[in-house]
């Protein structure tokens, strides 16, 4: 039964990963990014709802009187 020759794995290796970082450096550096963001205001504006009108009282079932 023949051996595996691993004499060649790490050129192999290494071959393929500056390959690979290359290809992505270059893929990379094909972006157009944008050189100052800028910010977006945001203005807020307030809703009035009907329930805030009036104040309004919750009673939980367990504190009204016993009948």
């Amino acid at each position: 039964m023949p051996q595996l020759d691993t004499s060649t794995w790490f050129t192999t290796v290494l071959a393929t990963s500056i390959t690979l970082f290359v290809l992505m450096q270059l893929k990379i550096s094909l972006h157009n990014f944008p050189q100052m963001p800028t910010i977006k205001l945001t203005r807020y504006t307030k809703t009035n709802n009907p329930w805030e009108m009036k104040w309004t009282k919750i009673y939980s079932p367990l504190s009204l009187p016993q009948q």
